[in-house]
C-alpha cells in the first residue's frame, strides 16, 4: 500500500469517528399510498424525487461489523458512498496490477484464461454476495436491487461509455477497412478514421452474447406470467450458467494454444499462395489451360528450374532457396517450418525429397484448392485466370485478421528478481480482496441507506455510481491501452472488455442467481434482464461480423447508456413493469 493510500485511510478512520453510531435503517421506505393526506389529495410526483429532511430522529440503524459507523443522513451516507467506493477502486487496482505482474511470470495458460479473468471480476461478484447475505429474507430482497444494479450498471458501462472512448482515443486513418497503426492525420472524420481489430475479437464478442442465455432461462416464466415455475428457472439458470463460466474458462485457457495453430496454418497457406504467384510469373500465364487446369508439362519445366543440380528431385536446400527468392514480406516467416510443411505435402515417398511426379501432384493439388477459395474467375485484359491472385489476397486479409503472433509491445526480456515480483504480485492480489470482502457490505448498507435517505431507487445509485468504483481501474487501463493507437492493442482492449461482460453474465450472474435460490428471493428484474439484453446483443451483434469500426460507431455506444437508463426508469417507475 503507498504512503498516499495509508494516509487516506488515516483520514478516513479520523473522520468516521465524528459521525453517529447508527448504520443500516430498521425503518422501511414509504411507499406511494403512505403519501396521502385526508384520503383526497393525492401525490402524483413519484416519491423518489422527494427528499428526506437532513436528519431523522426516529429512524435508527446498527454498525457494520459492530464497529464500522454510519450516518441517517444525506450527507453523511453520500460520504460514506465515496469512502466505500474509493476503497472498492483500490481493491480493483490492486487486483488489476497483481494480475499483470503474475501473468508477466506464469504467462497465460490457466493463470491467465482462468485464474485472472475471475481475479478482475472479484470486486463485482463480493459487492452481489453481500447485497444478499444481508439480515432476514425481507431486508436481503431489499438490499439485492444493489447488485442487480451493479451487475447491469457494469455491463452496460463496459460496453457504451468505456468502449465508445476506447474508439475515439484509438482512432487511426482507415485503409482498405484496416486501421494503420501509429497513423492519425485526418483529425476526427467519421468515416475515415477508427481503429481496426483480429478475428479473435469478433470470436469474443460473440461469446459475449451467447453468455446472456441464463438471463432468457431465469425470465421465461415472467414472460409466460408463471408464477409456480419460477424458483425452477432459476436453479436451471444457475446450472447452465456454471457450466457455461466452466467452459469459458476452458476456453481461455486453451485459446492461445489455438490461436497459435491458427496462425501456423494460415501461414502455411501464405507460402502455398506464394509459390504458386511465383510459378505463375515465370510461366508467364501458361501455368493454366485455357479451361482452367493445371498445365502439366509447364509444371515439369518449372521444376525443371527449380532443381538446381539437375539431380531429378528437390532437396529440402533447393526449396529453402525458392522460398527465400519469392520474399515473403507480409509475414514473420520461418523458412525451415515453411520447409518441412512444403515436404509433407509433396514428399508422399517419405524419402526427404521431392520427386517430379511429386511436385506435380503437390502443384495440382494446390491449384484446385486455389480454385475453391479464390473462385474461377478470367481477368478481363489478359483472358487469363485470376483465382491464384485472388487466393493469395483473401491469404493475406486472412492473416492480417488473425493479427500478429507476439502477444506484446515492448521486447519481452527475462524477468528479473522473479521471487521478489512473484511474492509482489501475490501480496497486492492478497489484499485487494482483502479490501474488497471486507468493504462490500459497508457499500452496500451505505447505499441502501443513501436510498432509504432520499428515496431514490438503491438501483440507480449502485447502476450509475458502484460500476464507477469497481471498474475505473479497468476503464482507465483499457482507454490508456486503446491510445497506443495499434491494431492488436486494440484488438486485446476490445477483447478484454468482452470478456469482462461475459464473466458478468457467467460468473457474477452464477453468485446472484445462487442467492436467489438459496435464500428464497424474488426473482423480480425483468426491466433489468431486458437491458442487459438489449446491449449485449446489439454490441455483441455490432462486432461479430466486423473487425472495423469507424469513428461514427462510437455514436451508438454512447446513444445506449442513456437509453439503457431511461428504459429502466420507464419500464418500472411509470409502469410498473417487473
Amino acid at each position: 500500500m503507498t504512503g498516499k493510500n495509508f494516509l487516506f485511510l488515516i483520514f478516513f478512520t479520523s473522520c468516521l469517528s465524528s459521525f453517529p453510531s447508527h448504520a443500516r435503517f430498521t425503518a422501511t421506505r414509504p411507499s406511494p399510498t403512505a403519501l396521502v393526506s385526508d384520503g383526497v389529495s393525492t401525490v402524483e410526483n413519484p416519491p423518489y424525487l422527494l427528499l428526506k429532511p437532513l436528519v431523522s430522529a426516529e429512524e435508527t440503524c446498527e454498525q457494520s461489523y459492530g464497529f464500522l459507523p454510519c450516518t441517517t443522513t444525506v450527507l453523511g451516507n453520500l460520504f460514506l458512498i465515496l469512502v466505500y467506493g474509493y476503497l472498492m477502486y483500490l481493491a480493483a487496482t490492486y487486483l488489476s496490477n497483481g494480475s499483470e505482474l503474475l501473468l508477466e511470470i506464469l504467462g497465460p495458460g490457466i493463470v491467465g484464461g482462468l485464474f485472472l479473468p475471475m481475479l478482475g471480476a472479484l470486486p463485482d461478484a463480493m459487492l452481489i454476495l453481500v447485497s444478499g447475505l444481508s439480515g432476514t429474507a425481507e431486508t436481503a430482497q431489499s438490499q439485492v436491487s444493489v447488485g442487480m444494479g451493479l451487475l447491469a450498471g457494469s455491463t452496460v458501462m463496459l460496453l457504451t461509455l468505456i468502449w465508445g472512448s476506447c474508439v475515439v482515443v484509438g482512432k487511426c486513418d482507415l485503409r482498405d477497412s484496416f486501421a494503420v497503426d501509429g497513423t492519425d492525420t485526418k483529425g476526427f472524420s467519421l468515416t475515415e478514421t477508427g481503429v481496426s481489430t483480429d478475428i479473435w475479437t469478433c470470436y469474443a464478442a460473440r461469446i459475449m452474447a451467447i453468455s446472456v442465455f441464463p438471463f432468457l432461462i431465469v425470465q421465461l416464466p415472467q414472460v409466460l406470467h408463471s408464477t409456480s415455475g419460477r424458483h425452477l428457472a432459476v436453479l436451471i439458470a444457475l446450472i447452465v450458467s456454471i457450466l457455461m463460466l466452466i467452459s469459458y474458462c476452458v476456453y481461455q485457457v486453451f485459446q492461445p494454444w489455438i490461436q497459435r495453430r491458427r496462425l501456423a496454418f494460415v501461414k502455411h497457406k501464405h507460402v502455398i499462395s506464394g509459390i504458386l504467384r511465383h510459378l505463375k510469373m515465370h510461366s508467364f500465364g501458361r501455368l493454366l489451360t485455357d479451361d482452367g487446369e493445371p498445365n502439366t508439362e509447364i509444371i515439369k519445366k518449372l521444376f525443371e528450374t527449380i532443381d538446381e543440380n539437375h539431380d531429378g528431385a528437390l532437396s529440402p536446400t533447393e526449396l529453402r532457396a525458392l522460398i527465400i527468392g519469392i520474399r515473403f514480406e507480409e509475414i514473420d516467416l520461418d523458412k525451415d517450418d515453411a520447409v518441412r510443411k512444403v515436404l509433407e505435402d509433396f514428399d508422399t515417398s517419405r524419402d526427404s525429397l521431392v520427386q517430379e511426379d511429386e511436385f506435380v501432384r503437390g502443384i495440382t493439388k494446390w491449384i484446385y484448392e486455389a480454385k475453391q477459395i479464390g473462385g474461377a474467375d478470367i481477368e478481363s485484359n489478359s483472358g487469363t485466370y485470376k483465382f491464384i491472385d485472388d487466393f493469395h489476397h483473401q491469404t493475406k486479409r486472412e492473416h492480417t485478421l488473425l493479427g500478429p503472433e507476439e502477444q506484446s509491445d515492448e521486447v519481452v526480456e527475462s524477468v528479473e528478481n522473479p521471487q521478489w515480483i512473484s511474492f509482489k504480485a501475490v501480496l497486492m492480489l492478497l489484499l485487494g480482496t482483502i479490501i474488497a470482502a471486507a468493504f462490500a457490505d459497508p457499500l452496500v448498507d451505505a447505499v441502501d441507506n443513501f436510498s432509504a435517505a432520499t428515496s431514490i431507487p438503491s438501483f440507480f445509485i449502485s447502476f450509475i455510481a458502484l460500476p464507477l468504483a469497481t471498474n475505473s481501474s479497468e476503464a482507465v487501463s483499457a482507454i490508456i491501452f486503446a491510445s497506443r493507437k495499434k491494431q492488436r492493442t486494440a484488438s486485446l482492449t476490445f477483447s478484454e472488455l468482452y470478456g469482462a461482460v461475459t464473466m458478468n453474465n457467467v460468473l457474477c450472474l452464477s453468485v446472484f442467481l445462487a442467492l436467489v435460490y438459496v435464500r428464497g428471493l424474488t426473482w423480480d428484474f425483468s426491466s433489468e434482464v431486458l437491458v442487459i439484453l438489449i446491449v449485449c446483443l446489439v454490441m455483441g451483434a455490432f462486432a461479430s461480423f466486423r473487425t472495423s469500426f469507424p469513428l461514427w460507431t462510437c455514436s451508438v455506444a454512447y446513444i445506449l447508456y442513456p437509453f439503457s437508463l431511461g428504459l429502466v426508469y420507464v419500464l418500472d417507475y411509470v409502469f410498473g413493469w417487473s
